[in-house]
């Protein structure tokens, strides 16, 4: 038997993806910049793709970027913000439980001049908001949070974040990395105050290789790259069509019935949570039930290094990740097992569990 169970890294693509991108690559694929019938064929999947996605967030078509996936995006929101905004300051605030895309963009921006100011995050993996409150200041350009916590499935309250932020200067941009969140949640930027919002194709039974970022349309932010204009010159170069029509084909399929895909998420959660609890020696770090993401289990076990229990693991056919690959890249600033308060002893006996749409009850039973 086999049971991937690794799925916050990355998914198995569904069928009607793999259907869109064959077609994209072998029958229609013209360049969508051509004047020809067959380049207007190719940008139509864009359209449609950009059309299906916005209505998930309620916000215009022209306000979704195409990217290369969530690290772009992450680079674009920080580095196009930063750049098209730096005369209105250069101080940026974010957490020290962000992912690598987000941290090692906001080093480079340290590096360019600009101040960085990380707040810690608590038990339950939460930023406080009155510490946010005190951080933001008038030179305050911008602040990133993480909707979803890749480690630990905690979900940061972004609406009442954007309050805060915007109560306290109203012209300060709130970028939130949703890599871990869209999909699992009906998100709504305008409502929730977000300015900006990253997105990636492949942790949602989409292609690799393809994201994008939500920019509200009042927004002013500078392009990363430039050439022949495409996209309203925002994100030059020929547009990867199979990888947008895949794209658009997830997120037709993950958000119809979507309620009850995530509640056969949040039950096998909650129910690996339960098996797990019958182990001796093991910490689960992760809430049960609506408290965390439907999709991530965080465990520890006492006295087993979570590399050998990886690999073991891995020999029975069960694929899962080991503790805290980014945060352990990042010792100058406390990662996320740190940060909700994992004894020093367990914070190299940790894996991540993470399900997907294709998991099943069995699959848990033999992995325990």
């Amino acid at each position: 038997m086999e049971a991937y169970f690794d799925n916050s890294a990355t998914t198995r693509v569904l069928d009607s993806v793999m259907d869109i991108v064959t077609r994209t690559m072998t029958v229609d694929y013209a360049n969508p910049a051509a004047k020809h019938i067959k380049g207007m064929e190719a940008e139509n999947y864009i359209r449609d793709a950009r059309s299906i996605i916005a209505k998930t967030l309620k916000v215009a078509d022209k306000e979704i970027l195409f990217t290369s996936g969530g690290s772009e995006s992450n680079n674009m929101a920080l580095i196009g913000t930063a750049m098209a905004n730096k005369r209105a300051g250069m101080h940026i605030i974010s957490t020290n439980v962000e992912h690598a895309s987000i941290y090692n963009t906001l080093g480079f921006l340290q590096e360019q001049g600009f101040e960085i100011t990380y707040l810690p995050v608590d038990h339950n993996g939460h930023i406080d908001l009155d510490q946010l409150r005190e951080a933001v200041r008038p030179d305050t350009i911008l602040v990133s949070v993480m909707y979803v916590n890749n480690e630990v499935g905690s979900v940061e309250p972004v609406a009442e974040i954007s309050r805060v932020i915007k109560a306290k200067n109203p012209s300060t941009i709130f970028h939130v990395d949703a890599i871990q969140a869209y999909g699992k949640y009906e998100i709504r930027p305008k409502k929730e105050g977000i300015d900006l919002l990253s997105v990636s194709g492949h942790k949602i039974h989409g292609p690799k290789g393809v994201g994008f970022l939500y920019i509200d349309e009042k927004l002013k932010i500078r392009p990363l790259i430039y050439g022949g204009g495409q996209q309203a010159g925002m994100r030059s170069g020929t547009e990867n069509v199979p990888g947008v029509a895949g794209f658009g084909a997830a997120v037709k399929e993950m958000y119809t019935d979507h309620a009850e895909k995530i509640q056969k998420l949040i039950g096998l959660k909650d129910y690996m949570t339960d098996r797990l609890g019958e182990i001796e020696g093991t910490m689960i770090n992760s809430k049960k039930g609506e408290a965390s993401a439907p999709q991530i289990v965080s465990v520890s076990f006492e006295g087993v290094r979570s590399e050998v229990l990886l690999h073991a693991l891995e020999d029975k056919g069960i694929y899962v990740s080991s503790g805290s690959a980014c945060s352990s890249n990042h010792p100058g600033i406390s990662g996320t097992l740190k940060g909700i308060g994992v004894a020093q002893k367990l914070l190299d006996s940790t894996i991540r569990i993470s399900f997907s749409i294709f998991n099943t009850k069995e699959e848990v039973d033999y992995t325990i």
